[in-house]
């Protein structure tokens, strides 16, 4: 059996609070996530039962079950349609909290049951759906209209039926559930580094310790003195045992080295220091009320650390607000101007020489000249030709989509004629996308109207009168085809099909139109930033629709390979098409782009953008924002068919960048491209893109975007990674960087939630890094280091005192004491540091990114400094221990009465100096002061002095020893002793003041420069600790430090004044700033 030198309780005291404190925090936010659980679970909904509607729970629903669901909820299972209150037996639903995507989609229940509107009818309902085994691709089992999916909400309906096909964990959004990578911080990886060292020296020092122990007993007046005999137990028994026992004994001893407290620390820094980024009112978005999020408090400190950013443009460094601004309509270019369309080229009419006046619809509301004689209302004989083009053009943009109108505004227009009291303005358009919004509200300013979907019809006014179009089919918009079209039919009876897309899929589709000249409108109109449409149609005759209609329903009810088969189905029907025209809308940069963009820069943060845009239209927006400049080579890997044509072109970009005398390259890869260069050529793309400032990669699938990251991240450096976006394509990237911002914008909020920070707009990520990522930073590399440091500082001096009692594992110090150090005595300090500390003030951090490459590639927490920190704890431990002994250790009386101090009043004394010292060393650490900290630092001595004071002053009865009893009162009665532990403690902290000095004045970095006195910028003082100017004395810095450390240079008398030239956040209303400054003080 081991003889522990310490009691259970205080080797298990530390160790159970640490686990008690990390078991509450992660309990809560179980308690949270079962809460969460709880009220999905336990949503009540209302299902049919015999004849009537019966309350449950959401859990209890069964397959088969029918389901009624009332507007604004959320569907409990995967649902198919079966009726609702309109007669046609559609609805509206969002899915934002499955794509992301914020419009109004409608559904659209089978014709057999859509009938069934009452509870005794649907009671009745006997029927067999077919479908497939629950899959996490799960496309649809019975068409788009008839699935309404689990987490989606039912939108401007009264209410719906459905039956229950999937429940539980068997739902699409269940089976497409991921949780995330267990991300870990470069520091946690530091930290768990710097243990195993530890732990190298803790079983160093148990091994040295017992062979020493066993060195010394053999001689024996040391292995059995007269006054210790051993038992005839311990004499016969085994060695090897006895050894074995000794060494465990000694690591029990010696176990306080391991800073176990630090975890806890860790977590109580992190979880409450996130509080600070969603206080800061400088990440707070006035115009949306939307502030910045935490989702993921354990990557605070990699904000400091980000050396690439990955971003997507649409959303991300865009408003995603979309304007129309120009359109190309049968090989001629129009710019919208007041609602109008103007063309380009002079005309005798023209004001300007350059742009002449074309009549659009709105001009012509009242024109005597323009009637609905055709089946498209198209102009009569006597008109031109150019005003039915339009005609055809315009319509295509207000029947070629899935925008949706909220039923709030158009009550009864499904009913009867368009009500005329509607103006246009009065519409509010729901569209799965900006483009769409965009385009039909464009089509209404010309004169083209859509008033909304009744029944089965698409409405639109045109001139003032109302016509119906009977919508036929919908041809979803994918990612593969690239574009979607609509088959309507005419009030005539003429069916039509109008397509829209990306002109890569529209144009080899065309076989008539000015194919030529829009291609040439489409690039100039990217050239300019603009994102393009383009637009085609069909006329079909009713033997063609038959067939069409035909292997629609064939492909939507197949059971097997339905994507292949609805894919074969769009690809025959969209053919042999006559293209009309082209769109561009204007998605504007978000405000402070291009400075955030280059502060990134200068920061020494590579910036890639990673879009699904056209080449052109990402090359523009990419120097219109910064990411490339004029003076940029750029390079290009566009449009490889081969892995040969690829790697030979990846070879001369290689020989360019070495040949070429230029700074600065940029490099703009397309996804075909780069699907190549990730194949084979990994290594060679990967030399390329290091080798370039900014990198473009346009046309990105959302795995491509994921790829690329990853392929960055496993790299040789070992780089972190950043990236951020807005949309539900861009969640994977986020997932796969090591850190993700989510950006609150218009694409829904799947980006959001699923990233690990959350802000309103892009120009808040300078902040974030350069602010809160490097105070972040500091302060846990500091907490880290410190941590280990007065461990040793603790547990060495116990380690010098074995060779003083033959290691015979007396403890130098009280239980207590050895229980509470840790715990009470050095917590709280620390603590608030890793809180409230600012070395550099938020302004300058801000406005001087190059700062940030100080603490990059985690050089705070670099072995150099970590040897420094436990270097200096093992030197500061042999001054306490020595220090002490040499005063107590010649049998010298330090009393009046001439009584002599004892061993426990030895390790007292140097737990006293220890405790002081290690305290104000976190002071002279401390930047930035705030009552806070002064009440924690000197508090934490005070505490200790009253704590001992009280606990040696009372025999204690449950005690089993009173080692401690009046031990402190005698230790402070000596006078010697108080000077005794001001010269230890001077002695302690003299050189590693001087050597502060020295490094600022020979050697200083960056940040130690810009706390000095900044005249220009009308900074005053901003170091609180070591501020001193140019040409000052080592000896007058250090005096105004210890000023400082007595309270003499007070930040609460230090102003701090700001230029209104500042370029970012002039005004600092953020909760960093605690207290003000007066620089007449430094």
């Amino acid at each position: 059996m081991i003889d522990t030198p310490t009691s259970p309780i205080t080797s298990g005291l530390p160790l159970f609070f640490v686990i008690t404190v990390t078991a509450i925090k992660q309990g809560y936010e179980d308690w949270l996530r079962h809460n969460s659980d709880n009220e999905v679970n336990g949503a009540p909904v209302y299902v049919v039962r015999s004849g009537g509607l019966v309350k449950t729970r959401s859990k209890n629903i069964r397959v088969g079950d029918i389901v009624r669901i009332a507007k604004d909820e959320i569907f409990p299972a995967d649902l198919v349609l079966l009726s609702s209150d309109r007669p046609d037996g559609s609805c509206h639903i969002t899915t934002a909290s499955l794509d992301g995507e914020t419009n109004l989609k409608t559904h659209v229940a089978v014709p057999e049951t859509a009938k069934l509107q009452t509870v005794a009818n649907l009671d009745t309902l006997v029927a067999v759906i077919e479908c497939q085994q629950p899959e996490a691709d799960l496309y649809r089992p019975l068409g788009p209209e008839s699935l309404l999916l689990r987490g989606a909400r039912l939108k401007n309906t009264k209410e719906i039926f459905g039956v229950a096909v999937y429940t539980g964990m068997e739902t699409k959004m269940a089976l497409n559930y991921k949780s995330k990578s267990q991300k870990r911080s470069a520091v946690e990886k530091s930290m768990n580094t710097f243990l195993i060292i530890y732990l190298i020296i803790l079983i160093s020092e148990a091994i040295i310790s017992t062979i020493l122990k066993y060195t010394w007993q053999t001689e024996e007046k040391w292995d059995e003195p007269w006054y210790n005999q051993k038992t005839e137990h311990q004499r016969n028994s085994s060695k090897i045992l006895r050894f074995i026992s000794d060494f465990l004994a000694f690591l029990v001893l010696y176990n306080f080295i391991i800073p176990i407290s630090l975890y806890v620390t860790v977590e109580m820094q992190k979880f409450l220091g996130s509080f600070f980024i969603g206080w800061d009112l400088d990440l707070y978005h006035e115009e949306s009320g939307q502030k910045a999020q935490v989702n993921t408090s354990d990557l605070n400190e990699e904000l400091g650390q980000v050396e690439y950013v990955f971003t997507d443009k649409t959303g991300t460094l865009t408003e995603n607000e979309m304007q129309f601004r120009e359109c190309s309509i049968n090989g001629i270019k129009y710019q919208e101007i007041n609602g109008r369309l103007v063309s380009e080229g002079p005309t005798p009419d023209s004001s300007d020489g350059n742009l002449s006046y074309l009549s659009s619809f709105s001009h012509l509301n009242n024109s005597p000249h323009l009637t609905s004689s055709s089946s498209f209302g198209t102009s009569p004989e006597n008109e031109t030709e150019l005003i039915k083009e339009h005609d055809l053009f315009f319509k295509a943009v207000s029947l070629c989509h899935t925008v949706q109108i909220s039923n709030v505004q158009t009550d009864g227009i499904g009913d009867g004629p368009w009500q005329a009291s509607l103006a246009p303005s009065q519409l509010e358009y729901y569209a799965s996308s900006p483009d769409e919004k965009a385009l039909v509200e464009a089509a209404a300013r010309i004169g083209i109207v859509f008033i909304g979907n009744s029944e089965e019809t698409m409405e639109v006014k045109i001139l003032g009168k109302l016509e119906q179009y009977k919508l036929l089919h919908i041809l979803e918009f994918d990612s593969d085809r690239r574009r979607m079209s609509v088959i309507v039919q005419a009030p005539s009876g003429e069916k039509f099909l109008f397509a829209k897309g990306a002109e890569s899929s529209i144009l080899p589709t065309c076989i008539g139109g000015e194919i030529e000249k829009t291609r040439i409108h489409v690039d100039e109109f990217a050239l300019k930033g603009l994102r393009t449409l383009c637009m085609a149609y069909r006329q079909l005759t009713s033997k063609e629709y038959e067939v069409i209609d035909r292997r629609l329903f064939e492909a939507r009810t197949a059971l097997q390979r339905r994507e292949e088969k609805l894919a074969n189905a769009f690809q025959f029907i969209e053919k042999d098409l006559i293209l009309l025209g082209a769109t561009a809308v204007e998605d504007r940069l978000q405000d402070k782009v291009r400075e955030t963009i280059e502060a990134l820069r200068m920061a020494g943060i590579k910036v890639w953008v990673l879009t699904g845009d056209k080449r052109e239209t990402a090359v523009s927006v990419s120097l219109s924002c910064g990411h490339f400049h004029r003076t940029m080579n750029i390079l290009e890997l566009i449009n490889q068919k081969s892995d040969n044509e690829c790697a030979e072109q990846l070879r001369q970009l290689a020989r360019r960048i070495t040949e070429d005398h230029v700074i600065q390259h940029g490099l703009v890869v397309d996804g075909t491209s780069l699907s190549l260069a990730l194949r084979e050529h990994e290594k060679l793309f990967m030399d390329v893109c290091r080798n370039c400032s900014a990198v473009l990669c346009c046309r990105m699938a959302p795995l491509q975007k994921a790829k690329v990251i990853r392929l960055i991240k496993i790299s040789p450096e070992k780089p972190i990674t950043l990236a951020v976006g807005d949309g539900a394509n861009d969640v994977s990237m986020i997932q796969e960087a090591h850190v993700g911002i989510g950006i609150m914008g218009k694409e829904g909020r799947q980006a959001a939630r699923n990233s690990d920070y959350a802000i309103a707009r892009f120009k808040f990520l300078s902040k974030l890094l350069f602010v809160h990522g490097h105070f972040y930073y500091i302060r846990i590399a500091t907490l880290v280091q410190y941590f280990f440091y007065k461990n040793v500082c603790f547990i060495t001096p116990q380690f010098l005192y074995q060779f003083y009692c033959l290691f015979s594992q007396q403890t130098l110090y009280d239980s207590v004491y050895l229980t509470l150090y840790n715990i009470c005595f050095t917590s709280l300090p620390i603590l608030i540091y890793s809180l409230l500390e600012q070395h550099i003030n938020p302004h300058v951090l801000q406005n001087k990114p190059t700062l940030y490459r100080d603490i990059s590639k985690n050089r705070q927490l670099s072995m150099t400094n970590f040897l420094y920190w436990t270097i200096l704890g093992f030197s500061h431990a042999f001054i306490f221990f020595f220090g002490s002994y040499f005063l107590m250790g010649k049998d010298i009386s330090l009393l009046g009465n001439g009584q002599m101090f004892g061993n426990w009043t030895f390790g007292t004394l140097v737990f006293t100096v220890m405790l002081i010292t290690v305290t104000v060393k976190m002071a002279l650490e401390t930047h930035f002061w705030t009552w806070i900290n002064h009440f924690v630092t000197w508090g934490s001595i005070i505490f200790y002095f009253v704590f001992s004071l009280f606990y040696g002053g009372i025999l204690w009865p449950f005690s089993d020893s009173q080692n401690m009893y009046f031990v402190f009162f005698q230790l402070l009665s000596s006078g010697s002793v108080w000077f005794a532990i001001i010269l230890m403690v001077v002695i302690c902290l003299f050189l590693d003041i001087v050597k502060k000095v020295f490094d600022r004045h020979f050697h200083p970095t960056n940040t130690e420069k810009a706390q000095l006195t900044e005249t220009n910028s009308s900074i005053k003082c901003l170091d609180s600790m070591c501020c001193f100017s140019e040409g000052e004395t080592a000896c007058a810095s250090v005096g105004r430090m210890l000023e400082r450390v007595i309270g003499r240079c007070s930040p609460t008398h230090v102003s701090r004044l700001w230029s209104a030239s500042d370029p970012f956040y002039t005004n600092d209303r953020s909760i960093l700033t605690l207290s003000t400054m007066d620089s007449s003080t430094c």
